[in-house]
């Protein structure tokens, strides 16, 4: 990073810098709205790193008070077809139309996706503690349910049953809270 006298970063720094701090942050879903546009896990990387280049071009032009990912979304979606055109002596590449529908409704399911993580974030973070430990300790990788009931000293049926009976509670927090913010 090239710094101004006063040892301040430049404009182009802190620009560049906004820019990968967001991209970083919506690269995953990014990839995942890409991802269902199109055949492959190759393509998408394809259309992604293209993504990228063009969201970095374009990115003076982006408003802050905007939604990034929406913003991204559209570009990507361009990207996408663009891709498609390309790809079209491919038999398995979709029809534009069928691809403009898949990425409206990969848009809207963004929006879906995005308040139920945040939903879930809070339900987890309203469990007591203990309950909170036990499913992070169940979906743990590599943790395995029946050792756990075993170190517990119980069986792994009542282990499991716990398990639900947390899921549950956790899936109606979260319905709960999605129904609240539909309302308002």
């Amino acid at each position: 990073m090239e710094l101004r006298d006063n040892n301040t970063p430049s404009d182009d720094d802190t620009r560049y810098e906004n820019f990968v701090a967001r991209f970083a942050h919506y690269e995953p879903d990014l990839r995942r709205f890409i991802r269902s546009l199109l055949p492959t896990a190759v393509d998408t990387d394809e259309v992604l790193q293209q993504t990228a280049i063009v969201i970095w071009r374009k990115f003076d032009q982006y408003d802050p008070e905007t939604n990034f990912m929406k913003w991204a979304c559209v570009i990507a979606r361009f990207e996408a077809l663009a891709y498609r055109r390309k790809m079209a002596r491919d038999r398995l590449v979709f029809r534009e139309d069928v691809m403009e529908l898949m990425a409206e409704e990969g848009a809207e399911e963004f929006d879906t996706r995005s308040a139920e993580r945040e939903a879930l974030q809070i339900c987890l973070a309203d469990l007591p503690a203990k309950h909170r430990d036990f499913l992070t300790l169940a979906y743990t990788p590599g943790v395995k349910v029946k050792e756990l009931a075993r170190e517990a000293g119980s069986s792994a049926a009542a282990f499991y049953m716990r398990l639900k009976r947390l899921r549950g509670q956790l899936a109606n927090c979260v319905e709960s809270k999605m129904q609240k913010e539909a309302t308002t």
